[in-house]
């Protein structure tokens, strides 16, 4: 039995509770908030170890939310996934952008919400146990889960964090995304391959922003590489 505890942020009481219902069947502790703002109030009291995030809220976003819990160093690992009934590409990549580490459109059955929790937490919670890795300038604590350009440290978010040490112990060989899925994410998970690529994206900006340029470099027709420029 489960005892993670799960934050669910829904302002539609009976959609809230029915989550709730199946979620405390599998054996999770639920959370509950009606808008940002409750939101706020649960974590403040009681972090939880994964928030499921309505995009639309009566005070402010989900997507603003989400922003906001990735920006504090206190929530930012907390994996969020985004619930909504926005079935767009662009909105799923606004969500993603936003930094949630999957995106459930509405309507959906409990067996993949389930399926996509249960992914989610495995991918936040396997951290290789190894060593210090060091990529010219780049350096990754696993131990410690810190990532450091000199003396200055990187924030990654979980799923960022995944794919670099993932990168770093395996340098220089083409991966495809659907390969990367299966190795970051996990085989057997219900992620799109376009999720690959918003992550990717996200973990290129924060190396750039430490000019740590061109690091992990895309293979047209076949994927992506991580290799050390000048190597």
């Amino acid at each position: 039995m489960s005892s993670k505890r799960i934050l669910i942020v829904e302002d539609e009481a009976p959609i809230r509770e029915m989550v709730a219902f199946g979620l405390k069947r599998a054996g999770f502790t639920v959370m509950e908030a009606g808008s940002g703002v409750e939101a706020h109030a649960v974590i403040s009291d009681s972090l939880p170890d994964l928030i499921l995030m309505d995009w639309m809220l009566p005070d402010f976003s989900g997507v603003e939310l989400t922003r906001r819990i990735k920006r504090e160093e206190l929530t930012r690992d907390i994996p969020v996934i985004m619930l909504t009934a926005r079935a767009e590409e662009q909105d799923k990549v606004t969500g993603l952008d936003s930094g949630a580490d999957d995106y459930l459109t509405k309507p959906f059955s409990t067996r993949e919400l389930h399926a996509r929790i249960n992914a989610v937490l495995r991918r936040s919670a396997s951290v290789e146990q190894t060593e210090l890795l060091k990529v010219k300038g780049l350096q990754v604590d696993v131990v410690g889960h810190r990532v450091m350009a000199g003396d200055n440290e990187i924030h990654l978010g979980p799923t960022e964090y995944k794919l670099l040490s993932f990168f770093m112990t395996h340098r220089d060989r083409v991966y495809s995304r659907s390969q990367l899925l299966d190795q970051v994410w996990g085989a057997n998970v219900y992620v799109e391959e376009r999720t690959v690529d918003v992550h990717i994206r996200r973990l290129r900006k924060a190396l750039e922003d430490f000019e740590l340029d061109g690091y992990i470099q895309t293979v047209r027709g076949a994927g992506y590489r991580f290799s050390a420029p000048g190597d």
